[in-house]
């Protein structure tokens, strides 16, 4: 049985290690902690290299979109759930489908590198026993690191640095408000981590500034009629739609949609680059939080003085405390044998962000390593479900030429789009992503044919939420209960909600009514099918 080292076991690496398993291959998983869960496994001490929550954070995608694809959430989960809850999830995941027994806990890798045995390209892999120290070589057929990318933090050199005598501390090292108690802070950096930051921040120190240098679209987690807002706008027609309209009228649509909950240029929020250039930060509280006068906006940050800090824009502000620097994460995989390119700052060779461009079958992935306009799990899940059948034998990639035209066309438009802006260079759409890996093993839903063989299933796939569930409904890795997954994942989303009885029921006919004129639509889907899909590579 041929046998499949596996990096990590966090969100990645746990449907890595169960996807070798439907493969039936023999996988062997090295965790360097004692525990699953990964980013979400929420630790109170700083672990250097090793990244975590904070206590309070929740999903930024609601459960329906973050679920693996075969293992719906609970139905008490909420729309949000609490990182409590996601490890929960994982560790529910983890026991159902029997993972546990393949983790190797406290074990660190040290070094990755390729051999030939027998004529056959493998992988040399040494471990080191973190209670004991001891290293450990074995041979693998195949290697899955799946060891994320928010771990190494990046910490900028702003001028006036080690003159500052308040405390500076990165976002990766920040858990909870205690200790922040009355104290001036500056929060740098508005992705999602400093806009949590600042926001719980803002409840108890004496005030906290947000220091941006080009502003940031909000989008909140609740949609119309308070559902969750990737559920509503994450459909298929809605993406078909959108690829037949101009990218400036996209773009005018989409900052209309987010002014209309927030002015962004009233708040100072507003970006010179467009809705797209940065992407959205994903923050319910953060509007009222400056309306209270809680937060302050204020320009990048220009130098640091003993006590001080200087903005480009020239105003100072006086007896700062803390500076929280929310300015991202590197990523480098120090134990991978340099024969392995694709992973340089800035720089995206990995095929479909995944796959070292090789002339022969690969035998070596990378998984989760992406940027995700979307729920991330389920992205990593079709990830490692293409990377078994690559390895397996079942999917053969294309040519090298033709993978590096791939990579070429994906990296120049991502420059165009986001600039060359950090941390964008290996952004994916959830829909397009999914579709394109999934075509590429055959399990794409064909909804043309399922409109006319289960017509209330077409329309949820075509016209509700793109869940994960629907890539299990055909092909390899089918799995019976995908249907029913869909049809009540709009029932697991409510449940929670029901915490009292109400006198009125909900209308049902609704969807009976527009399921008689669900057969006009399929002529659309297959138009959209055939002309639409060219022109998704020019939207985000």
């Amino acid at each position: 049985m041929k046998r499949v080292a596996v990096i990590g076991a966090g969100a990645s690496g746990l449907p890595a290690i169960k996807c070798c398993l439907d493969e039936g291959l023999q996988p062997v998983c090295f965790e360097r902690t004692d525990d699953i869960g990964g980013l979400w496994n929420y630790t109170p001490d700083v672990r250097e290299g090793q990244g975590s929550v904070m206590k309070s954070t929740i999903t930024n995608t609601s459960k329906e979109m973050t679920t693996y694809s075969d293992f719906p959430p609970p139905r008490g989960f909420p729309m949000y759930p609490h990182n409590r809850q996601m490890l929960q999830y994982f560790r529910m995941y983890a026991d159902k489908f029997g993972l546990r027994p393949y983790i190797r806990f406290k074990t660190e890798i040290v070094s990755v590198k390729p051999v030939q045995e027998e004529k056959e390209s493998k992988w040399t892999v040494v471990s080191k026993d973190g209670s004991t120290g001891k290293l450990t070589t074995e041979t693998f057929d195949n290697v899955m690191v799946c060891c994320g990318h928010y771990k190494d933090k990046f910490v900028p050199n702003v001028p006036g640095q080690n003159a500052f005598q308040g405390k500076l501390i990165h976002s990766h090292d920040y858990r909870d408000f205690h200790g922040f108690e009355d104290k001036k802070v500056v929060v740098v950096g508005i992705g999602n981590s400093g806009g949590d930051a600042a926001v719980e921040l803002s409840r108890v120190a004496s005030k906290v500034y947000l220091s941006t240098r080009d502003g940031r679209y909000i989008l909140g987690r609740i949609s119309e009629a308070g559902m969750p807002v990737d559920m509503i706008h994450l459909t298929r027609f809605r993406r078909g739609a959108l690829s037949y309209l101009p990218r400036s009228l996209i773009e005018t649509l989409y900052l209309k949609k987010l002014n209309q909950t927030v002015n962004h240029q009233a708040y100072c929020l507003e970006t010179d680059s467009g809705p797209f250039a940065k992407g959205v930060l994903v923050n319910d509280e953060l509007p009222s939080r400056i309306a209270c006068g809680s937060i302050v906006i204020k320009a990048g940050v220009k130098r640091l003085h003993k006590t001080s800090v200087e903005f480009d824009d020239g105003t100072t502000e006086c007896d700062v405390d803390v500076i929280l620097l929310a300015t991202g994460y590197t990523f480098d995989y120090p134990f991978l044998h340099s024969s392995v390119h694709g992973l340089s700052a800035n720089r995206n060779t990995l095929y479909k962000f995944m796959f070292p461009p090789v002339s022969t079958q690969p035998t070596i992935c990378v998984i989760g390593l992406i940027q995700a306009a979307g729920p991330s799990p389920p992205m990593a899940e079709m990830q490692a479900r293409l990377a078994l059948a690559v390895f397996k034998g079942k999917v053969k990639l294309p040519s090298v030429e033709l993978q590096q035209a791939d990579i070429e066309k994906t990296r120049s438009r991502l420059k165009k789009v986001f600039s060359d802006s950090k941390g964008h260079f290996f952004t994916v759409d959830y829909m397009v992503y999914m579709d394109e890996l999934a075509s590429l093993f055959g399990c794409k839903p064909a909804l043309v044919k399922m409109f006319l063989t289960d017509t209330k299933l077409a329309w949820l796939c075509l016209f509700g939420a793109c869940t994960p569930y629907q890539y299990r409904l055909e092909g390899p890795g089918k799995w019976s209960g995908a249907r029913e997954a869909i049809l009540q994942q709009w029932d697991r989303t409510l449940a929670p909600l029901q915490t009292r009885p109400t006198t009125r029921k909900q209308n049902s006919s609704n969807i009976i009514i527009v399921m008689k004129v669900s057969v006009v639509f399929i002529g659309l889907y297959y138009l959209y099918s055939k002309y639409a899909l060219k022109n998704l590579d020019q939207v985000i």
